[in-house]
């Protein structure tokens, strides 16, 4: 028997080559390829959707509205400032004290994680304007390490905030109807493409490297962005 595999063994080698080789191209053929959906406000959930767009569904027309506020170092930004970028945006203020500092604790790991990626930022929206001014937002931001090039803190008209949140980036609850621009922030971290279109939502205060439930976390955002990438 050793006789025989000595005399053929470079047959069996060749055999075992091919063997590994079309079982790759198997796998990769019937792998199921990565896709990241573009929602519509039709496809999120009600509660965070303003009423005049809740119904929409067309993917080529729902995008991030233009827009205009301030941020920790008093400077204007504008969704130019996000053109040709891919980023990552979330609602918070700065006196919360639940759920915010773990999802800020999150935005500044993925921070540290996009620092050399020039075509990545992230956006934050305080909900509470009124309290957090530019002077308030820069001691949160230099509190937490923020990197002026790569994450705006930004305040300003608390009804367009919350018309962008409920019709724009679909994240934000909102109060009782006798207080129609009360917000009720989620955890939600928002995707969103060089197109200014929504590509997934995220539990933010879930970084979660190990992955040991089903839940979209901060660990699979930075993935989905990788992914959107090498997509370009």
């Amino acid at each position: 028997m050793k006789d025989l595999f000595y005399r053929y063994r470079y047959l069996f080698l060749t055999l075992g080559i091919l063997s590994v080789i079309i079982l790759s191209l198997f796998y990769n053929a019937l792998k199921p390829e990565k896709q990241l959906p573009v929602y519509t406000p039709a496809m999120v959930n009600a509660e965070l959707v303003d009423s005049l767009v809740q119904h929409k569904n067309n993917k080529m027309e729902h995008k991030i509205a233009d827009f205009s506020f301030q941020n920790q170092n008093n400077k204007t930004i504008t969704q130019n400032d996000y053109k040709d970028v891919i980023y990552v945006a979330d609602f918070f203020f700065t006196t919360c004290p639940t759920i915010c500092p773990i999802m800020t604790d999150n935005m500044v790991w993925l921070q540290d994680k996009i620092k050399d990626m020039p075509d990545v930022k992230l956006l934050s929206f305080s909900v509470t304007p009124d309290i957090d001014t530019p002077e308030v937002l820069k001691k949160y931001a230099d509190k937490k390490g923020v990197m002026d090039s790569k994450w705006n803190l930004v305040t300003g008209d608390k009804k367009e905030i919350y018309y962008l949140a409920r019709q724009s980036f679909l994240a934000v609850k909102t109060g009782t109807l006798g207080e129609l621009y009360d917000m009720v922030h989620t955890e939600n971290f928002i995707l969103v493409d060089k197109n200014g279109r929504i590509r997934g939502f995220y539990d933010g205060t879930n970084l979660n490297e190990d992955k040991n439930d089903d839940t979209k976390n901060v660990t699979q955002l930075l993935e989905d962005i990788n992914w959107l990438r090498e997509k370009k």
